[in-house]
């Protein structure tokens, strides 16, 4: 893994520690305990980037775009540079937005979006980048907290919202979405020494042992995204949810998988290659 990567979580992790508790020690004196991933897919999604409903040529003229870097295998190397820790590219802004091509992100999210020292950086932004040169504009990246990134895009504050966002069919009734770039999953994390679910299979045994919890029970995840959705409940989505636990909201999700580190929550769900990466970092730093 890049040092950037792991510096970033760092940092986070250290900003939201409150009062004289260290950032891998919990408030109430105990160590912090490394995590570990539950290889088991809980859901299937695809990410696509999101257009305000009323832009179909840009829809139109990014869709050319995907299908050009996935024929040419620049969107594969893109990935694999990633995944593998192996990327240079990074984005500084330029000095306002005025003619840009501007991106609506959440800047928290390795390794498709993160930064570098003050730089963006991902698999997001370097596409990002390379669509920006495709339409022929300079590049300007919005970032914010990730519920905002849909409706700035909705609002026209942004021509575009690239923050791994899947695509289902409750967001399609108010944005227009591209062609999907990537396929991805949620998973759990969990303390590495908690074996509740190492018998587990598939994602139905994943289910039936939170369907077992309490209250007391809490998982983490970031808010507005799928795996709150999953964790809560929403309708609209598609998602029971679990009514017999609880699930806090985070606006970060490395910062649930910090609480779960230090006891704080029980399990954290999260995407998979963040899951993988934001475990990493959070485990080598333990």
């Amino acid at each position: 893994m890049k040092k950037s990567v792991k510096f970033l979580i760092a940092a986070l992790m250290l900003v939201a520690v409150i009062g004289t508790c260290f950032a891998f020690t919990a408030c109430n004196g105990t160590k912090a305990e490394k995590v570990k991933v539950i290889d088991i897919e809980l859901t299937a999604e695809d990410y696509a980037f999101c257009v305000n409903k009323n832009n179909t040529a840009l829809v139109e003229q990014a869709n050319a775009f995907l299908a050009q870097i996935k024929a040419n295998g620049t969107l594969e190397n893109i990935i694999n540079s990633f995944f593998d820790g192996n990327a240079t590219f990074t984005y500084e802004n330029p000095a306002n937005k005025d003619g840009c091509f501007v991106v609506a992100t959440n800047a928290y999210f390795p390794p498709f979006e993160y930064f570098s020292g003050n730089k963006f950086t991902g698999v997001d932004m370097q596409i990002a980048k390379l669509l920006a040169d495709y339409l022929q504009k300079p590049l300007y990246i919005d970032d914010m907290d990730f519920d905002a990134v849909l409706t700035s895009v909705q609002g026209g504050h942004a021509d575009i919202g690239m923050a791994g966002l899947t695509v289902n069919a409750e967001r399609l009734k108010t944005l227009a979405f591209t062609d999907s770039y990537y396929s991805s999953a949620q998973v759990l994390v969990v303390k590495e020494s908690d074996a509740s679910f190492d018998s587990c299979q598939t994602a139905d045994d994943v289910i039936a042992v939170l369907a077992q919890q309490t209250k007391s029970y809490i998982i983490g995840a970031q808010n507005g995204t799928t795996g709150f959705m999953y964790s809560n409940g929403d309708v609209d989505f598609g998602y029971e949810g679990f009514a017999n636990l609880t699930t806090n909201g985070y606006t970060i999700g490395a910062l649930a998988i910090k609480d779960l580190s230090n006891g704080k929550i029980n399990a954290v769900i999260i995407d998979k290659q963040p899951a993988i990466m934001i475990k990493d970092s959070t485990n080598s730093l333990v």
